[in-house]
């Protein structure tokens, strides 16, 4: 159906110094609704790395659906959100609006996610929490949604409005 690429950002996964759970989720969901997962990366909280990752699997492996993991908080090293905007065309606010929605009726601290989502080219780029638990909550939340909005990016369809 649609190819996927997933990059973890973690200074200690990229080492080997810690399981990445959360790739393995988002593996685990995105084959469970039929998309193949074309490339899995872990790279350290690096701008250059990550940026350079995403460019990469959107212009020359013409990936679909790429899903980021980590690097979405406070902390100093957190810089997905400002990797994936330096390189998407268009922002797509409401898919983590929506995330953050939902994830409020979980816990309070959803509001402190800086995730964001984007399209460059015929690439669709999301954000996702670093944790597995967060993973899961949010891609089984949206998956359906992103599922229609590839269909309309990639001219699979035309047609928005429910019937």
């Amino acid at each position: 159906m649609f190819s996927v690429g997933i990059i973890t950002a973690s200074d200690k996964g990229s080492k080997g110094q810690r399981v990445d759970e959360s790739g393995t989720v988002i593996q685990e969901i995105v084959k469970q609704k039929g998309y193949t997962v074309k490339r899995y990366v872990v790279l350290p909280d690096d701008y250059e790395q990550l940026s350079q990752e995403m460019i990469y699997m959107s212009d020359v492996l013409n990936i679909d659906l790429i899903l980021t993991t980590g690097g979405t908080g406070f902390s100093e090293r957190d810089i997905t959100p400002e990797a994936t905007k330096a390189v998407i065309d268009r922002e797509v606010p409401g898919i983590p609006e929506a995330i953050r929605f939902y994830s409020f009726s979980i816990t309070p601290r959803a509001m402190l996610s800086r995730g964001i989502c984007g399209i460059r080219k015929k690439t669709l780029i999301l954000n996702l929490p670093g944790s597995p638990k967060a993973v899961k909550e949010s891609l089984e939340y949206v998956m359906d949604s992103i599922q229609h909005g590839l269909e309309i990016l990639l001219g699979k369809t035309i047609e928005c409005a429910r019937k």
